[in-house]
């Protein structure tokens, strides 16, 4: 096992939450009669930006839009792979509008935007390995959806049913670590998807429960430092134990959405 891994450089795309809120429950963990801390959340959101530009990586950012409180989670826009771009059609009305204003800037950044016809949430539910497209299914983005990507982008895609609604997202309960490796919560999904992760990646970190609800497996990888929740306190002693650097990153207020480091984030990949 290596003892150390090389970073590579990355471009986000993140949303400001100037309106961030909880006004609806769309998901378990979100409650409207729970204050959300709007300046806390603007405190931990800089955080997360000053980070990653100490990192050394890209970001760059979408204008906030009033009446979107959902906005700051930017990975559910879209999946950009190979510098093409496919965008989101959300499952919740009230987060349909966010679309267009994240297909207004991918336009005026100098992109096409393919529009889908089946419920399809961004990387939310679609995670780029490298190889493939590893693609969730069950609370959200649709199988249809999964075909629809594979036609777009040309890269094999491999559907994966997700059965826990804490972890209704794709990206709650996986992220990637760099091109050979993942790490993920197995619990999350159906016996059979969790049959075709340890075939695909027999290696992989396991995360624990309590690091799953700790917001541990929406985590930010860039192949060897990892943005990580503090409170996922087992998940970082493996990746450390693995070689990789964990860097803590306190999102808890937006957990009040359903959310975290790397719902706030969106990969632009050349």
């Amino acid at each position: 096992m290596p003892t150390s891994r090389v970073p590579r450089q990355r471009r986000f795309l993140v949303c400001e939450p100037r309106h961030f809120a909880v006004q609806y429950a769309i998901n378990p963990w979100m409650h409207p009669d729970v204050r959300v801390d709007v300046d806390l959340a603007q405190e931990q959101w800089q955080a997360l930006i000053h980070t990653y530009r100490s990192h050394g990586h890209t970001v760059e950012t979408v204008p906030p839009v009033p009446g979107l409180p959902d906005m700051v989670f930017a990975a559910n826009s879209a999946v950009v792979v190979g510098g093409r771009v496919f965008g989101s059609l959300f499952h919740a009305p009230e987060r349909r509008p966010e679309s267009t204003h994240y297909e207004t800037w991918f336009k005026a950044a100098g992109y096409d935007v393919y529009r889908p016809e089946n419920v399809c949430e961004g990387e939310g539910d679609l995670v780029f390995t490298g190889r493939y497209l590893l693609a969730g299914t069950g609370f959200r983005t649709t199988r249809e959806a999964h075909r629809e990507v594979q036609e777009f982008f040309g890269v094999p895609v491999i559907s994966l049913t997700l059965v826990d609604p804490y972890f209704y997202h794709l990206d709650t309960a996986l992220f990637v670590l760099d091109d050979e490796n993942i790490a993920y919560f197995p619990e999350a999904f159906s016996p059979g998807s969790r049959e075709v992760l340890e075939r695909l990646y027999p290696d992989a970190v396991l995360g624990s429960r309590e690091d799953a609800m700790a917001f541990g497996l929406n985590s930010v990888s860039d192949g060897h430092h990892v943005f990580v929740p503090p409170r996922a306190e087992g998940l970082a002693s493996q990746l450390a134990d693995r070689g990789y650097v964990p860097v803590p990153v306190d999102l808890s207020e937006f957990h009040k959405a359903g959310g975290g480091i790397k719902c706030c984030t969106q990969e632009i990949r050349p």
